[in-house]
């Protein structure tokens, strides 16, 4: 796998969209709902749409808006469409890895879209190489597609069953034949899935907010170890796979999905306003001003105003229009670090003592960049506060994290984290408070990334191989 320029923070998932539509202009409403879920992924992105007897796909790298226009829209004629917007986790950042991944077989076709990473991916290439197959990608969703149509013989709906014997790992997954549409998701429940309806049709989207843009009514969410078929005689579905413990990715909550999307019934503004005030709670600060990283900490930062009393203000603004860029800053330009992103208010920030509310701390370069960001621009003191516990183990389930060696609280002390970070104070949300603020129990989520405590086990092999952690910390 090809390794990524370093950056402090977890970086997004996948979001994958599909409708079964006849009549509607499928392609422009997967465009306007890949728009609701570009958060989620802004490497490439992609529309296939099925008339009933072919499909056609257009994807490339960039933004949605970069890859679709009027045109390009027209000729995607279809009654059905799935769309992807891709960050990569497995695979690295080239077209070919771009999505949705589509597969010919005797007697038709299909596209599919997937969110996650399975960690029995090279197991299964392998054994699919050795049948005869011939990738043209190194994703694991290309695995999944070519799974499917080596048990194609069965029938579509026997095949995905069968695939979804063979995964490890998390996925949620929007497949679409010539004349079916179907979800699927693992039986963990790792990554989020929502089924909606905008009149007689049905649509499936990653989070709540891609329904929300194009109109449609909230349903449900598709069960872990679900297939949900669609197709002229509507939808039906099965258990496909036995459920297990419920392993929604804890970080979906806190950061992942949008504010305005609802989990476990709970919409998510809620959530982390309800992080924010937990962390009033749990650790007052005298100060002048409550201030967020934006967006990310936004939210937890209006809880923390409002329950410590402190007021809220903006103090630094965010430039929302770098999104995906080829052109690489030259070494002047570069040092400059966040500023790129972030600019302080130096006139309503200057001499005060800032509460700082952020998200997460993952391997701290950027935290530090922004404390000394605003010592410079004047601030009398920076209490960071953190509204999620500190992350000390790395994801394998489908978000692009630092090893376990470059995690800065994998082997400090939030006393040696906040020296390395030059803040006048730091502190973290508790495991009890995250998980009150979901409304849910301790049991439904996974929480790996901050306890090790990982619900699919991982091979200590592919630990050290994919991850490079050393040995003894294995």
């Amino acid at each position: 796998m090809k390794k990524k320029a370093s950056s402090d923070g977890f970086q997004e998932a996948c979001g994958v969209f599909g409708i079964y539509a006849p009549g509607e202009d499928v392609a422009r409403v997967t465009y306007f709902g890949l728009h609701g879920l570009q958060h989620r992924g802004q490497e490439s992105a992609g529309i296939a749409v099925a008339n009933g007897s072919s499909i056609l796909i257009h994807k490339d790298m960039g933004l949605v808006p970069q890859i679709f226009d009027e045109q390009t829209l027209a000729n995607l004629n279809g009654h059905i469409a799935v769309g992807h917007a891709r960050y990569s986790t497995t695979g690295s950042t080239r077209l070919e890895n771009s999505q949705p991944i589509y597969r010919s077989y005797a007697g038709g076709s299909l596209a599919l879209a997937h969110n996650g990473n399975l960690i029995n991916t090279q197991e299964l290439r392998q054994m699919l190489t050795r049948n005869g197959s011939i990738f043209q990608s190194t994703s694991d969703s290309e695995v999944i597609a070519e799974l499917i149509v080596s048990f194609i013989h069965l029938g579509v709906e026997e095949a995905i069953k069968k695939t979804m014997e063979k995964l490890k790992g998390a996925y949620s997954v929007v497949i679409m034949t010539q004349d079916k549409l179907f979800a699927i998701r693992d039986p963990y429940g790792i990554r989020p899935l929502a089924m909606g309806k905008r009149g007689k049709n049905y649509i499936i989207s990653s989070e709540t907010c891609g329904l929300d843009i194009v109109g449609a009514k909230y349903l449900r969410e598709v069960q872990p170890g679900e297939m949900v078929v669609i197709d002229g005689d509507g939808f039906h579905s099965e258990q496909a796979m036995p459920p297990q413990k419920p392993s929604l990715c804890i970080f979906e909550f806190i950061y992942f999905a949008r504010p305005d999307s609802s989990l476990y019934g709970r919409l998510l503004y809620h959530a982390r306003k309800h992080m924010g005030m937990s962390l009033a709670v749990e650790s007052p600060v005298e100060a002048d001003l409550v201030v967020p990283v934006p967006d990310s900490g936004t939210s937890a930062a209006v809880g923390f105003a409002e329950k410590s009393g402190i007021p809220f203000g903006e103090g630094m603004i965010k430039n929302r229009y770098i999104g995906r860029t080829f052109i690489q800053p030259n070494q002047s330009i570069r040092q400059l670090g966040v500023k790129l992103k972030l600019n302080p208010l130096k006139e309503i920030i200057k001499g005060r003592r800032l509460v700082v509310v952020d998200d997460s701390i993952v391997r701290g370069t950027t935290s530090r960049k922004i404390v000394s960001m605003l010592k410079e621009a004047g601030v009398k003191e920076v209490h960071m506060r953190i509204s999620s516990p500190p992350v000390r183990f790395p994801c394998f389930y489908g978000i692009d994290t630092a090893t376990k060696t470059e995690l800065i609280a994998s082997d400090k002390t939030v006393e040696e984290v906040r020296q390395f970070l030059g803040a006048d104070s730091l502190s973290y949300l508790s495991f009890e408070a995250l998980v009150a603020s979901t409304k849910r129990a301790y049991g439904d989520f996974c929480l790996a990334c901050f306890d090790g405590d990982y619900p699919i086990e991982i091979s200590k092999e592919l630990k050290i191989s994919k991850f490079m952690l050393e040995e003894s910390k294995v």
